[in-house]
């Protein structure tokens, strides 16, 4: 049996179908409901089913059926006009304009039936007495789409000069197709400045800001307005994201991501919307989305990803490649039906140059979590200076050997990046060519350098060959390198006792002058490396014979090149290391002023030698002793340091572990906008690195935090909502879970999706029950309480408030536990019928005075005088409440002996509270006026004007002599003033 039994029900089946999300599914309960409409024998319910129908198509991907519910509407119109009330009437007029536009994105129907009805549009709002506004506007949208520009402008002015009245679009909208123009004359930055009000909040509507929003992409990447570009598509996907009529919006989405390096997020975004690739219902944003699904596809080709597999239409798989294809045949084959009811060529000019676009930025950091920073398989360009220097070549284009030779000495001589590679281009350029012995220890040696732990042979036999050369202080550093690989890889005995023959042999050969400083410290020191790794292996008592022979070690080092480095950038790095040494010793040791020292000391001498990116690791343990000791401001210069020193040479794990300690630092100092964006580094450089589970999940976090903390929820949200399921209990901690929720709540509360904001809470309390403290949990519940009551669920608002109640009782936090009853005796007052609520004004009332007797009660045991205070003006504001609750309850329809107990009732209780906060002296004067104007009001409304008039009086005089530029002030004298002209004019009836 139908649920429409007459037009009220029709009425509230059609509102609820409103609610319901786009599509097929709410466009198909429309055209139920107008087939019930028809059986009620109502004109005007078929009126409002037809307005109803034709709304659902217009806000869906079957934008072509709202043509036969206006043409019946129309109909009924021309042969019954006054079975339209004036609401349907301005409706029928509206749609007009739904219809100009709807036509012009269907190509199958004539121009010059669209020239036509533009005719009729203007001869009926005429009629009708409407401006032409409105008029000019459609008519500029057909010239701008065909390509008449000069039409299209003349139709421009006059849409903006003429007045604008009930049938103009809205503001929002205006705004968005006046700033479409300009960006589409190339003039972007008017484009921007135009839908300022709109991106600012001042005007919005059902699609704005979302159109604008996506608009906006691509003139802020044209522009450079790099973080603007970011932020709008954050916070614009999330308003597109579910509205299935706004494919075009949503293509302007995934062309950002084409245009911004974001390709892999771009695939996402079409993994989303399969059923965008093949509706029909709106041949333009077809064509929009198939062409920016052509670049986006087209790019991944480029980037050498042709073959790989990416959603596509349902019908079958596709690679990159085969859809690049197929959506650009898609979408001239769609242009060119435009242009062929056009008579021009201007829609397929516009989608070859859309899908013709190169990239605007190489790669703009999102935040959000993506499969790969980059789809699998795309690396970065080598780093220059691994490749072949300039004039290192023969006049045959071949690598020359010599100078190969000679830069690669140069490079690892003075402890240069990319030593190691210009090694292994000698050893290639020299296959096949016979090498004096000195030139094949040096290539074996970097070799083992490279490789690791499979090098120690080679060390071996680098030492081997530096020994044939005649350099046996060399061969001996060599062995020593080899022997410290071996402790790398755990056989730290073994390492030990052949560092300790090399160490002996190595200064009997110094003390001979069989060798110099730099290979004999390049021998005393990978001994102080090799004994730091037993340190860090050994425990108790051997631990500290460890340290103290890894101290005496690093002191050896220090006393033989300490004053004698001088411009041998080998031995400055042996003295810096050995301090660094010393630091990490100091650390363990507990000394952790020393170790910051001697951490600090290391880094200088780095940067001074010239070697600043040897530096970045001893800033960055710098930076955490500074922010164990509380000089935040040390750390913070430790961690910029780090970060300017490592430069182009950091790999992608330390920069992103750099800056995410750097926005924790930042964040600490209130620096919310800064540290936002070093979250945002860290999380696209843990990206990068193939951390995006771990490090880059706490880097999201961070980063969603730090926008909320800045009032940007939409952006907060989309971040939060990508970290959450990479952040686990077991590696992040279920602390970063349950803020991770917490964040997300606010956020989500803050965007009005309630619903959503109770669930984030209640996961997050859930966790926090396990908790031995409780206060988390309590205030987690009570959030969520919050939530359900705003999302209409009031029973569970109501069991959550309960549940906060209790956990605030237990905690002894009376504060929470009486906020927690006045906010369910609210919900009893709102609601009455409400399985599992007691409602009512009675039960209302109840709670509040349960509140009154728990702030009463704790009075009677503060202990301090500062919670005495507190509790004080808990009570005052409870009073206060009470009496708001009592007086809301006075219904209209009520008998007038309840409406005066209910006034009286609430007069008492505003009456307790002016006297509470009375007691509280100065502090609370805003809350006592404030309550003594509301009594004054409720005096007036029981017909005594002279109490009232009193009231008002008394609050004038308790703002004697306080300053006038108050805003708080002002109100209330304004208000008290206001009091006493009502209750004057009262007096005179």
């Amino acid at each position: 049996m139908s649920d429409v039994t007459d037009f009220d029900s029709l009425r509230r089946a059609m509102a609820e179908n409103s609610e319901e999300p786009e599509g097929p599914a709410r466009n198909a309960r429309a055209e139920q409901l107008l087939s019930e409409a028809e059986k009620l024998n109502v004109p005007l319910a078929v009126i409002e089913a037809l307005g109803h129908q034709l709304k659902v198509y217009n806000y869906s991907s079957e934008k072509d059926k709202m043509f036969v519910p206006f043409a019946r509407l129309l109909r009924m119109w021309d042969e019954q006009p006054g079975d339209f009330d004036e609401y349907e009437t301005h409706s029928l007029h509206w749609f007009f304009k739904w219809m100009s536009s709807g036509m012009l994105d269907q190509p199958h129907i004539p121009l010059a039936s669209i020239e036509k009805w533009l005719g009729e549009m203007e001869h009926r709002y005429r009629l009708a007495g409407h401006s032409e506004r409105a008029v000019r506007g459609a008519e500029f949208s057909v010239a701008a789409h065909v390509g008449d520009v000069a039409r299209a402008e003349r139709a421009y002015d006059a849409w903006l000069a003429a007045d604008r009245d009930s049938m103009a679009d809205c503001h929002a909208c205006e705004l968005h197709g006046q700033g479409w123009w300009q960006a589409e004359r190339g003039r972007d930055a008017e484009a921007i400045r135009l839908w300022g009000p709109v991106l600012e909040g001042e005007f919005t509507c059902a699609h704005e800001p979302h159109t604008v929003l996506a608009s906006s992409l691509a003139p802020l990447l044209r522009l450079g307005r790099l973080d603007e570009a970011r932020a709008h598509h954050l916070r614009g996907f999330r308003l597109v994201r579910a509205m299935e009529s706004m494919r075009g919006a949503y293509a302007d989405h995934v062309e950002f991501c084409a245009l911004s390096g974001n390709e892999a997020r771009g695939l996402e975004l079409l993994a989303e919307r399969p059923a965008y690739f093949t509706d029909v219902g709106h041949p333009r944003s077809k064509l929009e989305f198939m062409a920016v699904v052509a670049l986006l596809m087209d790019r991944l080709s480029e980037l050498g990803l042709g073959d790989q597999r990416v959603p596509g239409p349902a019908d079958r798989e596709w690679t990159a490649r085969e859809l690049a294809a197929h959506a650009r045949v898609e979408a001239l084959a769609l242009a060119a039906g435009f242009d062929r009811r056009n008579g021009t060529d201007h829609v397929s000019e516009r989608a070859r140059a859309r899908m013709a676009q190169r990239p605007l930025v190489e790669r703009l950091p999102l935040g959000v979590r993506t499969p790969a920073a980059r789809p699998a398989g795309v690396t970065a360009p080598a780093p220059a200076a691994a490749t072949v220097s300039a004039g290192a070549e023969s006049a045959e284009g071949e690598p020359d050997l010599a100078a190969l030779l000679i830069e690669a000495r140069r490079l690892s001589d003075t402890l240069q990046p990319h030593a190691i590679e210009a090694w292994a281009a000698v050893s290639r350029a020299a296959e096949d060519v016979e090498l004096a012995a000195r030139d094949r220890a040096e290539i074996a040696d970097h070799q083992a350098m490279d490789l690791g732990p499979e090098g120690i042979a080679l060390f071996e036999e680098a030492a081997g060959l530096y020994a044939e050369a005649g350099d046996p202080g060399e061969s001996l550093a060599a062995r020593a390198r080899g022997a410290y690989v071996r402790a790398l890889t755990g056989e730290v005995p073994e390492a030990l006792a052949v560092i300790a023959d090399l160490y002996d042999r190595a200064l009997a050969l110094y003390a001979e002058d069989g060798t110099g400083v730099r290979q004999t410290a390049a021998v005393l020191m990978s001994r102080a490396r090799v004994l730091m790794r037993r340190v860090h292996e050994a425990e108790g008592a051997t631990q500290e014979a460890a340290q103290a022979d890894a101290k005496a070690a690093a002191g050896e080092v220090l006393a033989l090149v300490d004053g004698r480095a001088g411009d041998d950038v080998r031995l400055a790095a042996r003295a810096a290391e050995a301090r660094a040494i010393l630091a990490e010793l100091a650390a363990l040791g507990g000394d952790v002023e020393q170790a910051a020292e001697l951490f600090a000391r290391a880094s200088a001498a780095f940067v001074e030698a010239g070697l600043p990116w040897f530096a970045v690791e001893y800033e960055a343990r710098l930076a955490g002793l500074a922010h164990h000791l509380g000089d935040i401001a040390e750390a913070e210069r430790a961690l910029r340091a780090a970060l300017e020193h490592g430069g182009p040479h950091l790999e992608a794990p330390g920069r992103a572990q750099l800056h995410l300690q750097l926005a924790e630092v930042l964040g600490g100092r209130g620096l919310a906008e800064e540290a936002a964006e070093h979250a945002l580094e860290a999380a696209h450089w843990a990206d990068e690195a193939g951390e995006s589970r771990t490090l880059g999940a706490w880097a999201r976090q961070q980063l969603g935090g730090l926008l909320l903390r800045q009032g940007r929820f939409a952006e907060a949200a989309e971040v939060l909502e990508s970290a959450l399921p990479d952040l686990t209990a077991e590696m992040h901690g279920d602390g970063a879970v349950v803020q991770t929720q917490w964040w997300l709540g606010d956020c989500l509360s803050e965007l009005g999706e309630h619903r959503e904001a109770a669930d984030r809470r209640l996961q997050a309390a859930e966790i926090a029950r396990h908790w031995p403290e409780q206060h988390d949990h309590a205030t987690l519940a009570h959030l969520a309480a919050e939530s359900l009551g705003h999302a209409g669920l009031h029973a569970e608002a109501d069991q959550a408030y309960a549940r906060a109640g209790a956990l605030w009782r237990t905690l002894g936090n009376v504060h929470g536990l009486v906020r927690s009853l006045r906010a369910r005796a609210w919900l009893a007052l709102r609601v009455e019928d409400v399985e599992g609520l007691d409602g009512g004004a009675d039960a209302a009332s109840e709670l509040m005075a349960s509140a009154v007797g728990e702030c009463t009660a704790a009075l009677d045991s503060a202990d301090d005088e500062e919670a005495r205070l507190r509790m004080v003006a808990e009570l005052g504001h409870t009073h206060r409440q009470f009496s708001d609750l009592l007086a809301r309850s006075a219904t209209e329809d009520a008998e007038d002996e309840s409406i005066r107990a209910a006034l009286e009732g609430a007069l008492c209780q505003v009456t307790q509270a002016v006297a509470v906060f009375a007691s509280l002296g100065e502090d609370a004067l805003h809350s006592r006026t404030g309550a003594e104007l509301a009594a004054g009001w409720l005096e007036a409304d029981l017909s005594r004007p002279d109490r009232a008039a009193a009231r008002a009086r008394a609050v004038l005089a308790a703002y004697e002599g306080h300053d006038e530029d108050d805003g708080a002030v002002q109100e209330r004298r304004a208000e008290a003033e206001q009091m006493l002209e009502v209750v004057e004019e009262q007096d005179t009836e």
